[in-house]
């Protein structure tokens, strides 16, 4: 099974084709319906990717400021998650 990391990375590679394909599109002068249509595409894609980096977040850096018992570690990365959820969401 392939870990996020692998995910995240084969994600990025078809978004660079998808964002490429729009520039294509803009130069050919597409219609602008279809041009939109694929930016809702890359961004829904660009979502997707930021959701399994923030899993990996919660899952590894978060998980360890957990078990290290450091009150000011797991503050630092609380906060880090709380930012990071606030900018995903806006």
């Amino acid at each position: 099974m392939k870990t996020n990391r692998q995910k995240t990375l084969d994600r990025l590679a078809r978004l660079e084709g998808q964002v490429r394909g729009v520039a294509r599109m803009v130069e050919e002068d597409r219609y602008c319906v279809d041009i939109l249509a694929q930016t809702a595409a890359v961004r829904s894609a660009l979502k997707a990717v930021e959701r399994l980096i923030l899993e990996d977040h919660a899952h590894h850096c978060v998980e360890t400021a957990i078990e290290s018992g450091d009150p000011e570690d797991q503050r630092e990365k609380f906060n880090e998650l709380i930012a990071l959820l606030q900018k995903a969401q806006g």
